[in-house]
C-alpha cells in the first residue's frame, strides 16, 4: 500500500501522482498522512465546531458543507485542487461535502456498503439515474456506476484515528465491481482481503465511492470527526447540475 504525504507544513512535497492513480485502480484507496495544512486543519476544526455549536441540541453529521465559507474555500482551493486533479486526470471541483463524527456518547457501527449518492441542484428526470431522495433540503440521485467510476473522495481527519476509535475499513478491489447488490455483500465481503484506515489528524484516506466500506463502533472516548469531500471532473449529463454549482464563494 502506498503511503503518501502530500504536504509538508503549508506546501504540497512532489509526488507521483501515477502511482496515486495506479494504487487508486488497483485497491481502491490511499492513506496521505499530513494531507493539508495545520492552518487549514485548525480552520476546518473551528468551523465544525462553530456549525455544531450554534445547532440546538448533539451533533454528530452535517451535511451540505460547501455552504459554509470555510470549508468551500478549503475544499476548492488551488493546491488541494490541482491535487485532486492530477489523479483524476481532468479539472475537478468538489460536489459535496460531509462532516461525520463519531463521539463516545453517540457510538454507531456503519455496515459495509458503498457510496451511491450524488447531491444535484434540482430533480431532472434523466436515462440510468435513480431512485431520488431528498436530504436535509438537496435532492440526491443513485447516478450509473460509470459516474461515480470518475469521482474520487477525500476524507480529512481532524483528530487521531487509530484502532481504538472506530476506524474506517475498506475491502480491497470492491470498487472495480460496479454497483453490487446488497444481497451479494456479505459473502464478497468474507472473500476479500481488508484495510484497516489509521490516520493522524490533517491526514487523509483517498478513495474511490465504489470501494465497500464501514466502520466499527468506538472502544476509545476520543473524538473521530471526518470532513468526507466528493470530487468530480466531468458534468452531469443533460440539464442535470451537482448541487455545488448553487454554492458561491
Amino acid at each position: 500500500m502506498i503511503i503518501l504525504h502530500a504536504f509538508a507544513g503549508c506546501h504540497y512535497l512532489d509526488v507521483i501522482w501515477k502511482d496515486v492513480r495506479s494504487e487508486l485502480k488497483a485497491k481502491g484507496f490511499v492513506i496521505c498522512p499530513g494531507f493539508i495544512p495545520n492552518e487549514d486543519l485548525q480552520e476546518l476544526r473551528a468551523d465544525m465546531e462553530l456549525a455544531c455549536s450554534s445547532a440546538s441540541g448533539a451533533i454528530h453529521g452535517i451535511r451540505n458543507l460547501l455552504r459554509r465559507e470555510t470549508t468551500r474555500r478549503i475544499a476548492n482551493g488551488d493546491a488541494l485542487i490541482q491535487t485532486v486533479t492530477s489523479i483524476l486526470g481532468s479539472p475537478a471541483s468538489c460536489v459535496r461535502g460531509i462532516y461525520f463524527d463519531k463521539p463516545a456518547t453517540a457510538n454507531w457501527a456503519v455496515p459495509w456498503h458503498q457510496d451511491l449518492t450524488i447531491a444535484v441542484a434540482e430533480r431532472v428526470e434523466t436515462p440510468g439515474f435513480g431512485p431520488w431522495s431528498v436530504k436535509e433540503g438537496v435532492v440526491h440521485v443513485q447516478p450509473p456506476a460509470e459516474v461515480l467510476e470518475r469521482m474520487v473522495t477525500v476524507r480529512i481527519h481532524l483528530d487521531d484515528c487509530d484502532s481504538e476509535n472506530g476506524p474506517l475499513w475498506v475491502a480491497l478491489g470492491t470498487h472495480r465491481l460496479g454497483r453490487i447488490p446488497e444481497s451479494e455483500i456479505s459473502g464478497l465481503i468474507d472473500r476479500s482481503n481488508h484495510a484497516e484506515c489509521v490516520v493522524s489528524a490533517g491526514g487523509a484516506v483517498l478513495m474511490m465511492p465504489l470501494i465497500l466500506h464501514c466502520s466499527a463502533t468506538s472502544r476509545s472516548r476520543k473524538p473521530r470527526r471526518v470532513v468526507h469531500l466528493e470530487y468530480a471532473a466531468e458534468a452531469l449529463p443533460g440539464s442535470l447540475r451537482w448541487e455545488s454549482s448553487l454554492s458561491t464563494c
